[in-house]
C-alpha cells in the first residue's frame, strides 16, 4: 500500500460523507486536510499507512497537537474526523479493528457567558409595548429578572402570595423546602404593583390562576 492509495481512501471517505450527510465543500476540505496531515505524520514517524494505524499512534498524534499549541476544540475536531474515518474503514472491511475506539475526546472548557452592556439592558427592558396588558406583563417579568436574579423557572412559577410589595421582597422556595428572601428594588416593585393592580386581571379575564404571571391572555 502506498500514499496514493491512502489518498484514494480519504477521497472515498469524504465522497461518502457528501453523499450520506450532504456536508459542505469547506467541511469536506477540512476533513481531507486533517486526514492528510495525520497520514504524512504516520508514515514519517511510524512507517505505517492509514489502514495500519494503531491506537497508540492516534494518542501520540493527538498529544503532539496539544503540545504544539492546538486548542482542545481543534484537537476534538481532529479526533472526530479520525473516528469517523476509521469507522468507515471498519464498515468497508478495510480494517478489522478501529484504532480510534476507547479514546476520550479532550475536555472543552465552557465559554464564559457574555454580559450585556447597560445600553443592551435598557433596550431589552424597553422592548415590550407596555400600553398592552401582555406587554406590561413582559416588562414586569424582565424587571424582576434583572433586579432579583431569579431563575426563569422560579419566575414563571411565582405565586402572588410569595410577593410582599410593602417590603419589596419575594419569597422563593428551593430544594428541600428551604426558603430564601430576594429583594426586588424600587423599580421592579413599582412595575409589579402596577401589573398586579390592572394588567394581570385583564390577561386573566374570567379565569383564575395560581401563578402571578399568566402566559396566555384571555384578551384578543
Amino acid at each position: 500500500m502506498n500514499q496514493e492509495s491512502d489518498n484514494a481512501m480519504i477521497d472515498v471517505f469524504t465522497n461518502a460523507l457528501w453523499l450520506e450527510r450532504g456536508l459542505s465543500q469547506n467541511t469536506l476540505s477540512a476533513y481531507r486536510s486533517d486526514l492528510r496531515s495525520f497520514m504524512h505524520w504516520l508514515f514519517a514517524e511510524r512507517g505505517r499507512r492509514l489502514g495500519e494505524a494503531q491506537r497508540s499512534d492516534l494518542l501520540d498524534y493527538l498529544a503532539l497537537l496539544a503540545r504544539s499549541g492546538r486548542k482542545p476544540r481543534s484537537s476534538a475536531r481532529m479526533l472526530s474526523c479520525l473516528r469517523q474515518f476509521y469507522r468507515h474503514l471498519l464498515r468497508q472491511g478495510s480494517i478489522s479493528e478501529d484504532p480510534s475506539s476507547r479514546i476520550d475526546p479532550p475536555k472543552l472548557g465552557r465559554p464564559l457567558p457574555k454580559t450585556l452592556t447597560e445600553t443592551e439592558v435598557d433596550a431589552l427592558l424597553n422592548a415590550p409595548d407596555t400600553d398592552d396588558a401582555r406587554g406590561h406583563r413582559d416588562r414586569t417579568m424582565l424587571e424582576l429578572l434583572y433586579a432579583s436574579g431569579l431563575r426563569v423557572t422560579e419566575l414563571v412559577t411565582l405565586r402572588p402570595q410569595a410577593v410582599s410589595l410593602n417590603q419589596g421582597i419575594v419569597r422563593i422556595s428551593g430544594k428541600g423546602g428551604k426558603e430564601r428572601l430576594v429583594p426586588l428594588g424600587e423599580e421592579a416593585t413599582a412595575w409589579l404593583a402596577e401589573y398586579s393592580n390592572g394588567p394581570r386581571a385583564v390577561i386573566l379575564g374570567v379565569r383564575s390562576s395560581r401563578f402571578l404571571f399568566q402566559p396566555r391572555a384571555a384578551i384578543a
